[in-house]
């Protein structure tokens, strides 16, 4: 070897384990990229492929289904089928904005935040988000544990089966094989959408809804508490640090961000599919059943039965396991989540391509967060139905804060340079942050002065 070359395997062992693997990652990708058939370009579309739609079905996590579900058997299908149809752009404005800090900054939102607006609003982004992530991964064990015991296991074998499970899969596999198992896991997510067939809607019905919008029963505190759960179901803070940092530990730069943003439609198309499908399964077959704000219409026992009574048993079961599926995924998702801003926070190694003796600090956070998350679900009688609800709109209380730090990052030149927001871009999300906040406000005075809505 003459001196002006190098041996690339050498120089790689020179790096840290995380930069190692995913330098290798990187190679592979650009090897791709090089083959100009339609075989590689394919494999190559296949190796892009993760952040984007592990967070969007991950949203539909067992908070959002279960949340779905009590939607339409409170509301019916008029208002909030038209509502989860908008939401799909919705997403995906929010969330394409954190595919491109990733690509040029190669940084996570927590890291980012606290770089560069300093240690106060820093340590306000990750408490914000260490609380919001706990809360969400209780309705994560609530669907597990409600999905199991639909096939008889108790509640504590739910918990320490889930737990457990998670736990392996965040601490034995390295990024780009969790990136992969994640998706598998993922891909049953998919399993509320022929269950609707079930319900033999009347689609003439479902398609009239887009031509007669309209607030169900007239504005009352109850249609506000479920607007604003639906809503905080589907944005939500943990989702801007988990793409974030999950596209800066797959290696992603300026040049697959066109890929990134293809990643993320995609996903929050299937995302809108499954709501709008919940919906429309216990819109047409729990609506009515019930007298609307009653402690059934919440109750996701309830709900199943119902079902069951007017179809079977066999959409049940697969509900139960579509549950399983989606609050494990989201419970992957939120651990990482909550992994990666504690390590971007205060410095540490902050990557899933470490084994755990060299990682512990990054693994630690979010392992203790879902451990605590599963201890609150095994509470005797605790309100489970109505604390799924409860997490969702807090979630949406919280997401205005988290979108502000979002935009001004994206707005900043000396970052982001050519890859800043377009201003039609930037009026779409002042206008997201309104509606959260006008929502947030209509929510509190439903609450402080009830007579008045």
């Amino acid at each position: 070897m003459d001196s002006g070359s190098f041996d690339i395997n050498e120089k790689l062992g020179e790096l840290p384990v995380e930069l190692r693997l995913r330098a290798v990652d990187r190679l592979k990708i650009e090897r791709l990229r090089r083959k100009k058939s339609l075989a590689f370009r394919l494999l190559l579309i296949m190796a892009l492929i993760g952040p984007g739609i592990l967070v969007m079905i991950a949203d539909n996590d067992a908070g959002g289904i279960i949340t779905y579900a009590q939607t339409g058997s409170i509301f019916g299908i008029g208002f909030f089928i038209p509502l989860m149809f908008l939401m799909v752009p919705v997403a995906y404005f929010v969330q394409e904005m954190t595919v491109r800090l990733a690509a040029v900054t190669r940084r996570g939102h927590a890291e980012m935040i606290w770089k560069r607006y300093g240690s106060f609003w820093g340590a306000f982004s990750l408490i914000d988000l260490v609380i919001a992530n706990t809360l969400t991964m209780i309705t994560e064990f609530i669907g597990i544990t409600f999905g199991m015991s639909i096939f008889g296991i108790p509640s504590l074998y739910a918990v320490i089966m889930g737990a457990a499970f998670v736990a392996v899969i965040m601490l034995t596999l390295r990024y780009h094989k969790w990136e992969r198992v994640s998706l598998i896991i993922a891909f049953f997510n998919m399993i509320f959408i022929p269950i609707v067939l079930f319900a033999r809607p009347d689609w003439s019905m479902v398609a009239n809804t887009f031509l007669n919008w309209n607030v169900p029963g007239g504005l009352s505190a109850i249609f506000i508490y479920v607007l604003i759960a639906n809503v905080g179901t589907t944005i939500a803070p943990w989702m801007l640090f988990f793409q974030q940092s999950s596209e800066v530990d797959k290696g992603i730069i300026p040049s697959d961000i066109k890929s990134g943003k293809r990643d993320t439609f995609i996903g929050a198309c299937i995302m809108g599919t499954v709501a709008i499908s919940i919906i429309i399964l216990t819109g047409t077959l729990v609506f009515g059943a019930h007298r609307v704000g009653s402690p059934a219409s919440y109750d996701i026992a309830f709900i199943l039965q119902t079902i069951a009574s007017k179809v079977g048993m066999l959409p049940v079961k697969l509900f139960a396991l579509g549950m399983i599926d989606a609050g494990t995924i989201a419970a992957i998702a939120l651990t990482a989540s909550t992994s990666w801003a504690v390590g971007e926070a205060f410095g540490w190694p902050k990557s899933i391509n470490l084994p755990f003796a060299a990682g512990r600090k990054f693994y630690i956070p979010g392992l203790v967060s879902m451990l605590i998350a599963a201890f609150i679900v095994l509470v005797p009688k605790a309100p489970l139905g109505f604390l799924n609800l409860t997490v969702q709109v807090i979630a949406s209380i919280f997401m205005p804060a988290a979108l502000l730090f979002l935009l001004l990052l994206v707005n900043d030149k000396t970052i982001m340079g050519k890859h800043v927001n377009k201003r039609w871009e930037n009026a779409a999300i002042v206008g997201i942050m309104l509606m959260l906040i006008a929502m947030s406000a209509l929510y509190g005075i439903s609450v402080v002065m009830p007579k008045l809505i």
